[in-house]
């Protein structure tokens, strides 16, 4: 009986014995006269041509059919023998018709339509109800039928939906009673009005009953098909035909409601694409409309196999809703589809500072004290920001910890303020490398708390980071931007960089401690670097840990003559390298606080890695 294994199957099959058991009970075939027997099929057939037309009802796709009226007006009638033999002749009917639904469906749906009209049958009568005609006399009778009839169904359909969705029984009863109540009284008070059709004219009473619902279902038909033409023109962002703005929010609150019941995981993405304004300047806003729709088209592609709803937010944001996720699942999705954006190409886009699309992310998930909508809302545009902050083309998850902590611990505000003013002036021809010496620096602050390392050593880390490719200001722009593999010389003016940087920091006084971050973060673990070739020890050590963090942010941002890895494959590459370029004793902690925040945006406490000196 490997059928009865669970206890979805015991209930289909307990309701489907009793079914059986009470239809042989209450039904005798040989009974009926001739005229009864055309009566028979004329209910039936009316039930499945009404069953193929039902009338829908909006706003969820809801419908409407008409065999409950006509199984209570054969019942108020006819009696209960002549209604089931109607029942039997309908589902005949309806599996010859219906034959991919499966075998189970339709015992089901037979046996608790005979329970439901046997159960109905009996209390009707018991309460005094008499069969034969309508009478003013049977009015509480008909309420009784009515909502005898309506509870049994509620209760064989809900707890089917409980036993196999495993949800609650609060949740599943008080939604089919919410949906359910009006339409399905509304055709059990029908089935008096068919009653008293039948009552004078039996078959051509059936007939014009037919007429009026088949009639209404066209009209419903219509009706509804307008009405989800003007809903989705009303949800949707008229540019990308994405989700809008309004109807995200409405959306979002039910998924929050549905993540804080349930206790799921839930996260909410906004995004931007970075340096759109450039893209519109350059092109004009008819160039940037199809950039958004393209755009648009790329997120949705890759957020509907994952079951992620996509809105349009706003001008150049978008945004994700994504139910039962992680956001360790939700950095990983964000950070494939940023490599996607970056390697895939779009008109005009070699113009634009990194020499592709990218855009900039912030995560936040819904927590039990998550007190609305726009706390998570406002949360995620705070990572957003952070990550447009720290140079942009990355994806931050919300850390209500993280606003630059160890900044104001080492009192490095002025000193950094100055430092990036400096930058800004000395790189604004290449916008590429302020930013990426935006997201090493950054890095390097998060790497310096979990380092056996003093505060001057972290403040010259963290400064270094900030300034150690101010060098490249010498580098010509074509160079700099050039796609493609650069040639051998092209390459040895690129090494100059450390060089340069040197001599121009060397006319600040206040810099001079900065010296070896910038002139000798290139230099190789196994003495292959440049520009002295150092070997193992003999390189400063704050230059063998910026050389791994300038390393990993290269590899995991675009650049014009290389593709982006992710941050997998970026790890990968430094556990491969370690020893040969990388000094080992700095790789593993690094990969460690990459991951860390790459699970929860949050780097692990200051004691749990410490690296030898």
């Amino acid at each position: 009986m490997q059928f009865l294994k669970t206890t979805t199957n015991k209930y289909l099959f307990l309701v489907s014995v009793l079914g059986f058991f009470t239809f042989i009970a209450f039904n005798d075939l040989q009974i009926h006269s001739s005229f009864e027997w055309v009566i028979i099929f004329a209910l039936a057939g009316s039930i499945v041509l009404l069953n193929h037309y039902p009338i829908l009802l909006p706003p969820k796709g809801n419908s409407l059919s008409m065999d409950s009226s006509i199984y209570l007006a054969s019942l108020f009638l006819f009696g209960l023998d002549l209604t089931l033999a109607v029942l039997l002749i309908n589902s005949l009917l309806f599996a010859f018709t219906q034959r991919k639904i499966v075998w189970w469906k339709h015992i089901f749906n037979f046996s608790s339509y005979v329970l439901m009209i046997a159960i109905t049958y009996y209390l009707y009568t018991l309460t005094g109800g008499t069969t034969g005609g309508i009478h003013i006399n049977n009015s509480v009778p008909y309420l009784i039928s009515f909502l005898v009839y309506f509870a049994l169904n509620v209760i064989f359909i809900g707890t089917f939906f409980i036993l196999a969705a495993t949800e609650s029984f609060e949740s599943v009863f008080r939604e089919l009673i919410k949906e359910a109540i009006s339409p399905y009284m509304s055709t059990l008070m029908l089935s008096l009005v068919l009653a008293i059709l039948m009552s004078s004219e039996k078959l051509f009473g059936l007939f014009l009953f037919t007429c009026i619902a088949f009639l209404l279902s066209l009209a419903f038909k219509q009706h509804f098909r307008l009405f989800k033409e003007i809903s989705e023109k009303a949800n949707k962002d008229f540019l990308t035909g994405l989700n809008n703005h309004g109807y995200f929010k409405e959306i979002l609150e039910e998924e929050v409601a549905v993540a804080k019941e349930n206790d799921k995981p839930l996260c909410v993405v906004l995004l931007d694409i970075d340096d759109f304004k450039k893209y519109n300047d350059l092109y004009g806003h008819i160039e940037g409309d199809h950039l958004l729709q393209e755009f648009g088209s790329l997120i949705k592609t890759k957020a509907e196999p994952e079951n992620f709803t996509v809105a349009r937010y706003g001008g150049e944001e978008f945004s994700i809703i994504m139910p039962n996720t992680t956001c360790q699942k939700a950095v990983s999705f964000m950070n494939e589809l940023r490599k996607k954006t970056n390697d895939t190409y779009y008109k005009g886009v070699e113009r634009l500072p990194y020499g592709c699309l990218s855009f900039s992310a912030g995560i936040a998930e819904c927590e039990k004290e998550t007190y609305n909508i726009s706390e998570l809302l406002n949360k995620a545009d705070q990572a957003m920001y952070a990550a447009k902050d720290q140079g942009k083309n990355l994806v931050h998850i919300y850390n209500q910890y993280s606003e630059y902590s160890a900044l104001r611990s080492l009192s490095l505000e002025k000193e950094l303020e100055e430092a990036e003013q400096q930058l800004r002036i000395f790189l604004s021809k290449d916008v590429y490398t302020y930013r990426h010496s935006k997201r090493v620096y950054q890095y390097a602050v998060d790497f310096s708390r979990l380092l056996s390392l003093s505060d001057y050593e972290r403040k010259s880390l963290i400064l270094g980071a900030l300034i150690h490719d101010i060098g490249k200001i010498e580098i010509p722009r074509d160079i700099l931007n050039k796609k493609g593999k650069l040639e051998s010389h092209e390459w040895e003016m690129m090494k100059k960089h450390v060089t340069w940087g040197k001599e121009i920091i060397s006319t600040n006084k206040k810099l001079e401690d900065l010296i070896p971050l910038v002139e000798l973060h290139h230099e190789r673990y196994d003495g292959n670097g440049y520009p002295y070739g150092l070997k193992g020890k003999s390189i400063p050590k704050l230059a063998r840990i910026l050389c791994i963090i300038d390393s990993f942010d290269a590899m995991t941002t675009e650049r014009p003559y290389q593709k982006t890895k992710t941050f997998g494959e970026a790890m990968v590459e430094l556990r491969t390298c370690s020893g040969k370029q990388f000094d080992p004793q700095f790789v593993e902690p690094f990969i460690a606080m990459i991951k860390q925040l790459d699970a929860t945006g949050e780097i692990l406490e200051v004691d749990s890695l410490v690296v030898n000196r």
